[in-house]
């Protein structure tokens, strides 16, 4: 978050020097704006006129509340640009800094829409990637207890997907790989949690569903191991032999020291059976296959 902070505050000081150039550009514009307001006798748009100010001014006078850390102020001022000089390079540059405020002060809701909006208008441009990025954290702060609907980790994977596929070359890259992996992980702990529950009630089919999409979709997380080692003992309540043959194999093979497999291997053997592996099994396909996560 203190890069996130730095990168912004540094990117506004940037674009801050370059107001200071645009400076003569913006006071001709407000000069150009008070001329005409002085020469309409037909209208009353004067007092609208003289609240409207320089964006250069609005921009660095939030960059200074920024750096001061009044966040509240920065942000009615970077409205007033978006509001007064909607068509501005201010008002681009407005919008960045409004998606990092957004974030900082836990606003998440509006830091993705602000972020979309700016990835939307300027995806070409060298701020889109930090836009993205801020996007995909605002979503991955709000991923709730394993226990709890898992459809905003879903969103931050994805987000944080867009920005490794539209921006390869981004210093975000990184973070956006470990921010989706622990998303895939928190996904997939969620369908073992839920495969274990029907498990635990001896609906089987119910659980195996849920096993079964951790070895698709999340071959890659720390569950795969345990989802094969359910599928084997699930299977094997069923009757289903061959499966449950099938699932230790796959295990076995994949992950031979894994204490998933000796649990699985002892429980066949148990059961007057050992490992053996159907390559005709949705099982032996999966990892034939890469995973859909």
């Amino acid at each position: 978050m203190m890069h996130s902070g730095r990168r912004a505050i540094r990117h506004a000081t940037n674009a801050g020097h370059r107001a200071l150039r645009a400076a003569g550009l913006a006071g001709l514009l407000a000069g150009l704006l008070t001329l005409a307001a002085c020469n309409s006798s037909e209208t009353s748009s004067s007092g609208f006129l003289d609240d409207i100010q320089p964006a250069d001014r609005l921009y660095n006078q939030a960059l200074t509340d920024l750096d001061g850390g009044d966040m509240k102020n920065a942000s009615k001022t970077l409205k007033q640009i978006d509001q007064q000089h909607p068509y501005s390079e201010y008002s681009r540059r407005a919008m960045v800094l409004q998606t990092f405020i957004h974030y900082r002060r836990r606003e998440y809701d509006d830091a993705i829409n602000t972020g979309k909006r700016y990835v939307s208008l300027y995806p070409g441009d060298k701020d889109a990637a930090y836009a993205q990025y801020l996007v995909g954290m605002s979503y991955y702060r709000q991923i709730p207890d394993i226990g709890r609907d898992q459809t905003v980790t879903g969103r931050a994977y994805n987000a944080m997907n867009e920005l490794v596929e539209r921006y390869p070359d981004s210093e975000y890259i990184e973070d956006a790989k470990t921010k989706m992996r622990i998303a895939l992980d928190q996904l997939a702990g969620k369908e073992m949690l839920t495969g274990r529950y029907y498990l635990e009630r001896r609906e089987y089919l119910a659980a195996i569903n849920r096993f079964r999409s951790v070895v698709q979709r999340f071959q890659k997380t720390r569950h795969i191991e345990e989802a094969l080692a359910r599928l084997t003992e699930s299977y094997l309540a069923m009757g289903i032999v061959s499966e449950a043959q099938t699932a230790a194999a796959v295990l076995g093979h994949n992950f031979p020291e894994s204490q998933w497999y000796k649990d699985s291997l002892a429980l066949l053997k148990a059961n007057g059976v050992a490992p053996q592996e159907n390559s005709g099994s949705w099982i032996s396909q999966s990892f034939n296959s890469p995973p859909a996560g």
